[in-house]
């Protein structure tokens, strides 16, 4: 990703991109736990906090990605692992782009 190609309001990868990053997709797959307490650490949150609605809802508000409540919570609920997968997807493009 260039810094071009990236919308900074925007998820930088869908739900469903498990291939755009293996090692995150496994990790959500084999340990949704430990992948939660990732992205709560992440965003230096408390590790039970980090595949909760709120965090994707503070996380979609941080960046201005655009969505509501609802939707938060139906992804969230709905699509758990993949839900935090692009969560943590999105933390890591942001990190190597320096706009985490």
């Amino acid at each position: 990703f260039g810094i071009a190609s990236i919308a900074r309001n925007s998820w930088q990868t869908e739900k469903f991109d498990c291939c755009s990053d293996c090692k995150v997709c496994a990790c959500g797959a084999f340990c949704f736990c430990c992948l939660g307490c990732k992205v709560a650490k992440d965003m230096g949150e408390c590790c039970c906090c980090g595949s909760s609605v709120a965090m994707r809802t503070l996380y979609r508000t941080r960046y201005r990605i655009p969505g509501t409540l609802l939707c938060d919570c139906c992804t969230a609920v709905c699509c758990a692992p993949c839900s935090l997968c692009q969560l943590k997807r999105d933390i890591n493009i942001r990190k190597e782009l320096g706009i985490f």
